[in-house]
């Protein structure tokens, strides 16, 4: 990054900093905002797997079996691509809390 200012006279780094925190709407925050589509496809994919745990289509062991594939495929994916093990253990932890998700139905 350049060491000139920005607008206002700020120092460019720390205005490239300061708008990737402040959103579009103005709102400051420490993190971006989770993709949408990427939160309505994990939304979906939880419930359908509750669905077919609930309607006995799926039992509760092969829903964690799913889960647990996801996670082993997750981390591959991210070794490959050099993702950062930030980005890649945010993932497996919503991976982990949907696992724990399934704790409320019984073995069957």
């Amino acid at each position: 990054m350049g060491t000139g200012f920005g607008p206002n006279g700020l120092n460019f780094e720390w205005y490239f900093i300061m708008s990737n925190m402040i959103g579009g709407d103005g709102d400051f925050r420490a993190e971006p905002e989770p993709d949408a589509h990427g939160q309505a496809a994990l939304l979906l994919a939880e419930s359908i797997l509750h669905g077919l745990v609930e309607a006995k289509a799926l039992t509760r062991a092969a829903a964690l079996s799913v889960i647990a594939t996801a996670c082993e495929v997750k981390f591959e994916v991210a070794q490959r691509a050099g993702e950062s093990n930030r980005r890649m253990t945010e993932s497996l932890d919503l991976l982990h809390v949907i696992s724990k998700s399934f704790d409320a139905y019984p073995e069957q």
